[in-house]
């Protein structure tokens, strides 16, 4: 399973974020990942020029309207998996256990503060942390607030500007409480990414009326929560929500498509319309995992010198150490071959999707090849469930490999309405590879009504 980030990204089945600091971000779980466009870059993009749009059919003022409520509901599903997630548990969960920042709170070694922080950043768990000696009240005791009224500051690292703070206490080695935090996973340009990689929009970040953090410049003064727009010759219909700025603050998310983009989700009906904008996210979001987010993963196995030596001397005993070192930083299964096509090993997950092959060479020479994959059944699942609302049916001919209800229905339509255990959806099938090849049929069942 995977183990990694995200959102961005991908959303990783456990805490790891998608979005590093600003200088390094892991980017998006679509845009990126899977090459399909920003707000700055082609496609459906909200961000293309007046010319970058093909001409399209008129867009109804209801189907904008469904479009971006829905695109709208998934923007702050990625937003609050910088609230309260896997991500943001395991984040909090490494700060208050780090015993390196315990040991120089209480030493009040500013020095060694500063390394266990930026360590703790390190882990990719996290964007931004700032700690908080605890003020000591006049009876002797501290007091433990979110931020303590005249509090000393430790130590602030991480990215520049980042949203979704987290707070909590850092105890010392007798129980006491002697700091407070603030956390990030949310580097802002971190989330604009995802953001704009999973809705194929423009995210803009408006703080006291001026737009933040690089994302999609807005005019001036304060746009009204949703409507329509016209910048740079090209207009858009856009949606909005609140959220909360690392340390402090507030600032509002606009989310906007052009209207030319809308134009290819609309359908006859309102549940037509939610159908076409959510079954393209699902496959958006399956796409990113055999895409350019995987490239980093080829390059490091290519690179890896335990593994090339193992197979230029054939050896499967070194090739399964080298592969077992390799796994669980973001690949969750890997295959090794020879250059004759002899299987030397493959360990990982039993049931793991979109795989991608690349050779294996030494000075020059084809020694080998390889095929890999950075997620499994169980994470696309949590991915479209986290990110989308959507509920899953994985087959591989007619077994079924992942379900997200328990007992799996014994029969799902390949598209169309679908009842199970009282509730209603909408089915929506496409096409996927199984790992290490053949055919993975996965069906997305998107709930009715949606919200």
């Amino acid at each position: 399973m995977n183990k990694a980030l995200v959102f961005g990204w991908m959303v990783p089945r456990v805490g790891k974020p998608s979005a590093a600091p600003r200088t390094g971000i892991v980017l998006a779980i679509l845009a990126v990942l899977a090459g399909c466009g920003s707000s700055a870059k082609g496609g459906l993009s909200a961000g293309a020029s007046a010319n970058a749009d093909p001409p399209a059919a008129p867009v109804s003022n209801a189907c904008a309207v469904t479009v971006l409520s829905a695109l709208g509901d998934v923007a702050v599903r990625v937003y609050r998996e910088g609230v309260h997630s896997e991500r943001t548990a395991s984040a909090v969960s490494l700060i208050t256990r780090s015993i390196p920042l315990r040991r120089a709170i209480e030493q009040n070694d500013s020095r060694a503060v500063r390394a266990a922080a930026q360590a703790l950043l390190q882990t990719g768990h996290m964007t931004n942390l700032t700690v908080i000696r605890a003020a000591t009240t006049a009876g002797g005791g501290q007091t433990t607030p979110a931020i303590p009224p005249g509090g000393q500051t430790l130590v602030t690292v991480g990215a520049r500007n980042a949203l979704a703070p987290l707070h909590g206490t850092i105890s010392g080695s007798g129980g006491a409480p002697i700091a407070t935090f603030i956390a990030s996973v949310w580097a802002d340009t971190g989330f604009v990414d995802e953001t704009n990689g999973i809705t194929e929009g423009a995210t803009a970040l408006r703080e006291n009326g001026r737009t933040v953090a690089g994302s999609f410049t807005l005019g001036a003064g304060k746009p009204p929560a949703r409507g329509t727009l016209t910048t740079r010759g090209v207009t858009y219909r856009y949606t909005s929500f609140p959220a909360a700025v690392y340390p402090r603050g507030q600032l509002r998310v606009y989310l906007l498509r052009s209207i030319p983009s809308i134009a290819p989700l609309c359908g006859p009906t309102q549940e037509d319309t939610i159908v076409n904008t959510l079954s393209h996210i699902a496959t958006l979001i399956y796409a990113g995992e055999a895409g350019r987010r995987t490239l980093s993963q080829i390059h490091r196995v290519q690179h890896n010198r335990a593994l090339l030596s193992a197979v230029a001397h054939r050896d499967p005993a070194a090739t399964k150490l080298a592969i077992d070192n390799l796994l669980n930083q973001h690949i969750v299964r890997l295959r090794v071959l020879t250059a004759g096509g002899q299987l030397l090993s493959d360990v990982g997950g039993p049931f793991v999707l979109a795989p991608r092959r690349a050779p294996l060479r030494l000075n020059g020479r084809t020694i080998g090849s390889f095929v890999l994959s950075i997620q499994d059944d169980l994470g696309y699942r949590l991915l479209a469930q986290r990110l989308a609302g959507l509920d899953v049916v994985m087959h591989r001919g007619a077994q079924v490999v992942m379900s997200s209800f328990n007992p799996a229905p014994a029969h799902v339509p390949a598209n169309g309405p679908f009842h199970y255990k009282g509730h209603t959806y909408n089915a929506f099938t496409f096409a996927a590879e199984a790992f290490p090849s053949g055919a993975l049929r996965i069906t997305v069942l998107i709930p009715m009504p949606y919200s």
